[in-house]
């Protein structure tokens, strides 16, 4: 049976039974497009999962790995370093600086000996490559991409298995099973749910601009 369509607003994620032009909830305009919910398939019938592995509060287990980038206040924000199979939203307004500054943190990790990726959805990689050389990265060995199909960079990653990979931004990622525009409540929450994801099962650092 096909589902209701919902119309959801993009800047706030605020459902409405139908398309109106201003979000009753944000107050912002022209926000609202329409979502068509997917089928849940098969696989959702409501059978019985598997057990998970509980482990108890007392245990002590070895900290993780914790690699570092050099630069102290960078590694004092993510508690002494990164940890692998993590996954980490920045967010800001525009214009903030927030490429620029994972640009040049991704660097120094690379520079450090962790094999890194930066993968761009609003840019080309001449334009990282300019941004790079004016700020002085050039040498670092950090693998760059410009694309927004989340299924040819999961696949890509899973190549080439970084330890690092730079998701800027997760608004301009898409993917095919998702029923809306990029940028779109779902279709966000379905990307950042695939990558989290692969971070955990490939043990990949994720760093998503938002």
């Amino acid at each position: 049976m096909a589902k209701t369509p919902a119309f959801v607003c993009t800047a706030c994620g605020a459902a409405h039974s139908k398309w109106i032009g201003r979000c009753e909830a944000c107050g912002a305009w022209n926000t609202i497009v329409e979502e068509v919910p997917l089928s849940a398939g098969p696989k959702a019938l409501g059978g019985k999962g598997k057990g998970i592995v509980l482990t108890d509060l007392a245990t002590q287990e070895a900290a993780p790995p914790r690699a570092s980038s050099g630069i102290g206040e960078l590694d004092r924000v993510l508690g002494g370093g990164l940890v692998p199979a993590s996954a980490i939203l920045v967010g800001g307004d525009p214009g903030i600086g927030k490429s620029t500054l994972l640009l040049q943190a991704t660097a120094a990790f690379a520079r450090k000996g962790l094999s890194c990726m930066y993968i761009s959805g609003e840019e080309a990689t001449a334009q990282v490559q300019m941004r790079a050389q004016r700020l002085g990265l050039s040498d670092a060995k950090v693998a760059l991409g410009a694309e927004t199909n989340l299924r040819d960079i999961l696949t890509t990653l899973d190549t080439h298995r970084p330890g690092l990979v730079v998701i800027d931004s997760i608004q301009t990622m898409w993917l095919d099973t998702v029923d809306s525009a990029p940028g779109s409540v779902s279709q966000v929450r379905a990307a950042s749910h695939e990558l989290v994801t692969f971070a955990k099962r490939r043990g990949v650092s994720v760093i998503l601009v938002g």
